[in-house]
């Protein structure tokens, strides 16, 4: 994480901060905190938790972008896609706090359509992390994680090829729907984008071990035959 990016991500969690104080005296003691299929709240929770939904998990967010590379196990490192780690990571972080900005925006009582800024914000947030999915390696963190693509360097790689397109694409038909007030096709669409990879690595894994052709791709450890 760069010094900008650090002090940005900071000054985002101060305002988030301010904001929940200056509107806290005006919430009502309990406020709606999720919101079913269909967009209408369905929980609620004492006003105190919304610090911990906004600035909370935005402070958690920036804290795992940097406890992630330590944790990562030997040859799953992320100085291999370092760069793209952390844009990833930003954007992550830039989906939590337009969220909790959604979230204190309707529990203080504001007119919105939360169909349409929930389903808005997760497809721009999708077809931007897709357009980064072809460049991620394996690692723990993030991407499709499968057995089949942390088992093998060639279906992870094939995998997000493919991840990548269908992600985007998703994403840019999602929020097209959205804006439609299409919002179960826009889900659908999101969902796809999830589940069809995951298909993918285990197709395309069994082909490479059809065809003899599985190998990890790790480097080996000095003395390892």
């Amino acid at each position: 994480m760069t010094r900008k990016v650090f002090i940005f991500e900071i000054l985002l969690i101060a305002a988030a901060l301010a904001a929940t104080a200056v509107l806290y005296p005006h919430l009502p003691a309990r406020v709606p905190t999720h919101w079913n299929i269909h967009f209408r709240a369905d929980s609620y929770s004492p006003k105190w938790v919304l610090y911990l939904f906004g600035p909370g998990f935005m402070a958690a967010v920036m804290a795992l972008t940097w406890l992630f590379p330590w944790l990562s196990p030997k040859r799953f490192e992320i100085d291999s896609f370092w760069s793209t780690y952390h844009q990833a990571m930003l954007f992550v972080f830039g989906m939590m706090t337009y969220s909790y900005a959604v979230i204190l925006w309707a529990d203080s009582g504001r007119a919105i359509d939360m169909g349409r800024a929930v389903l808005s914000g997760v497809c721009l947030f999708t077809a931007l992390f897709g357009n980064l999915m072809g460049k991620l390696r394996r690692n723990f963190y993030l991407g499709v994680r499968t057995p089949w693509t942390l088992a093998s360097e060639r279906a992870w790689n094939a995998t997000h090829r493919f991840a990548a397109r269908i992600t985007v694409a998703a994403g840019l038909i999602g929020l097209v729907l959205t804006i439609m007030g299409l919002y179960i096709a826009a889900i659908v669409a999101l969902l796809f984008a999830g589940l069809a990879p995951v298909a993918y690595s285990l197709v395309y894994y069994k082909q490479l071990e059809r065809r003899g052709e599985l190998g990890d791709g790790l480097p080996r450890e000095q003395g390892e035959i």
